[in-house]
């Protein structure tokens, strides 16, 4: 008779060895099943299947997120810590705004020589950051697993989604992540570095797509940042962009985007200025810019032709700082 290790006799000891269903082959062994056993069943056709070199799903189906990210932290052994895209969707950035799958990406310490292998990316560092457990998962902060993401890709629109979305979403300072991309190689940040840049040099972020979105309009603005007052002198205020001729402005607000709720009276009081010098006001949210642009272009084309049919307001402009 076949003598049978403590796992045949007590089945429930692999779902508590295992996370999620994710096992070490060695923890299998320490339950008496043989290595022959172990890669039996995860032949084609099997109950289970090898996920990466010694790490085992215990059963067939495709393998969640989850499962694949607790197979990539036990290649990488107990200091590693999970950044780049999968990071990102973990401490809630959405998934419409990642990028096509890349593979998990980990951070190890520099002196662990872990190699990379199937869908798993080791990369060791010598600015190993402090993790942030979120889901039972040791993250990267959101600015660096941000930045470890944007250093990977090659496409201009996909590195600036990322960062759109963990400045609006996740709260990311554009500086902050400027400094995070100083702190680190230079390898895969020009891109990064010249959209952050010239973040932190606009009053708003989201101002660079608005201006490129612009462009598509029969009648672009005729002034961008430009100061109002009203023919006594009196400021109104200074919209992001400007249709001089007709008294069009347009504003790109967000309370989300705001760091202060205080950001968000003075839009307030700013909107019942441009309301008494007789402006016509569009205010679109970030979002739209990315997730509606022909919607916020049909805003601005109907408010056009408003502003078009009345009188010019009497307003005077600088694009003095």
């Amino acid at each position: 008779m076949t003598k049978r290790g403590r796992w045949a006799q007590h089945p429930e000891l692999l779902r508590e060895r295992s996370r999620d269903g994710v096992i070490r082959a060695s923890d299998l062994e320490c339950l008496e099943m043989s290595s022959r056993t172990i890669y039996t069943r995860c032949l084609p056709g099997g109950p289970w299947q090898r996920l990466l070199p010694g790490i085992i799903l215990l059963h067939n189906n495709e393998p969640t997120s989850e499962q694949l990210v607790t197979a990539g932290l036990l290649h990488g052994g107990a200091d590693a810590v999970l950044t780049g895209i999968e990071a990102c969707r973990l401490h809630g950035l959405r998934p419409t705004a990642m990028p096509p799958d890349m593979g998990l990406h980990l951070l190890i310490p520099h002196d662990r020589k872990i190699r990379s292998t199937g869908f798993v990316t080791m990369e060791r560092t010598i600015h190993l950051p402090t993790p942030i457990i979120r889901h039972g998962f040791p993250l990267a902060p959101l600015i660096r697993a941000t930045t470890d993401t944007a250093r990977r890709l090659g496409d201009v629109e996909q590195v600036e989604a990322i960062l759109i979305e963990a400045v609006q979403k996740g709260g990311c300072h554009p500086k902050a992540l400027l400094r995070e991309l100083d702190s680190g190689s230079l390898r895969g940040s020009a891109v990064p570095r010249r959209l952050l840049t010239n973040w932190v040099d606009l009053r708003s972020m989201a101002e660079s797509r608005a201006r490129i979105l612009s462009q598509r309009m029969p009648v672009p603005p005729s002034h961008w940042n430009a100061a109002i007052h009203d023919r006594r002198g009196r400021y109104i205020g200074r919209p992001d962009a400007l249709w001089d001729d007709v008294g069009l402005v347009w504003e790109i607000d967000s309370f989300e985007f705001h760091f202060r709720k205080s950001d968000y009276a003075r839009t307030v009081e700013r909107n019942t200025r441009y309301a008494a010098a007789g402006l016509v006001v569009v205010q679109t949210l970030p979002f739209r810019l990315r997730d509606d642009p022909d919607g916020v272009l049909a805003d601005l084309t109907a408010a056009h032709d408003v502003a078009s049919a009345r009188p010019r307001p009497d307003i005077h402009l600088s694009t003095a700082a």
